[in-house]
């Protein structure tokens, strides 16, 4: 099996707090791994050292065996990993149409240029449509993406990450403050817009871990105390005691 996101000994500290504490984690191409803990965990910070808004203190992350350390955000970005954040994070006053064909722009080759009119350009468009169609919006497209649904946004940001062209996709909390419902499209939604894609999430709801993640990572207190599979998870002491709670509480 193939790691195509490896991070070596990865520690973050923030004067003399430290967050990070030498993680080592492997994430196998083309896996659904998930990453739970409790709040103050250090999964935020992680995602951040990840894709370069932090610098690490000491150790490596590398994809496809490039070193991320130094390289900007957007560099990161244009390398193939992308992220979604816990906030929603798309253009409000931009129709949904328009987001994700601005999000379309860079992997389909335009550049900064001032004389090719967008909505002109038919290849563009047509992929616009079909991303749109991917993730249930089709229907939606020229409405004002700040008076979607919430759960709805969620959608357009995921479409928004994947349209970029990434094939490592990491999710903060994607299912936060959704219902029930909501959760379960989502979780639908994820699992095929992730097909053929590596996919990283973070996540409280561990129905929604155990339903969707191949691997499970458990991070407590900046360090990573299991890894394995959703039952070994499940059934492990050490998580139960740290995060899971006894599998009575979880049946309760």
């Amino acid at each position: 099996m193939n790691s195509i996101l490896s991070l070596t000994g990865v520690s973050k500290s923030f004067d003399a707090t430290e967050i990070i504490r030498s993680v080592d984690l492997d994430i196998i191409e083309g896996e659904r791994h998930a990453i739970i803990g409790p709040n103050g965990a250090g999964k935020s910070t992680l995602y951040n050292l990840i894709t370069g808004r932090y610098s690490v203190s000491q150790g490596s992350i590398r994809l496809r065996g490039r070193e991320l350390a130094g390289l900007q955000p957007f560099e990161i970005n244009r390398l193939g990993l992308a992220r979604s954040f816990q906030v929603t994070n798309i253009f409000s006053n931009l129709t949904v149409f328009e987001n994700i064909r601005c999000a379309l722009l860079w992997s389909m080759q335009y550049r900064y240029s001032f004389w090719h009119l967008v909505r002109k350009q038919k290849q563009l468009n047509e992929e616009s449509e079909q991303v749109l169609q991917q993730i249930g919006l089709g229907a939606r497209k020229d409405m004002l993406a700040g008076v979607l649904t919430y759960a709805e946004q969620r959608s357009l940001e995921l479409g928004i990450t994947i349209a970029g062209g990434a094939d490592v996709i990491l999710l903060d909390e994607p299912v936060a403050g959704m219902s029930h419902t909501e959760a379960d499209q989502s979780v639908e939604l994820i699992k095929r817009i992730s097909e053929g894609k590596t996919l990283v999430v973070v996540e409280h709801d561990m129905g929604v871990v155990f339903n969707l993640a191949d691997r499970i990572s458990v991070l407590v207190y900046g360090e990573i105390i299991a890894t394995g599979v959703p039952e070994e998870i499940r059934n492990d002491i050490k998580v139960q005691e740290a995060y899971l709670g006894s599998l009575d509480e979880q049946d309760a």
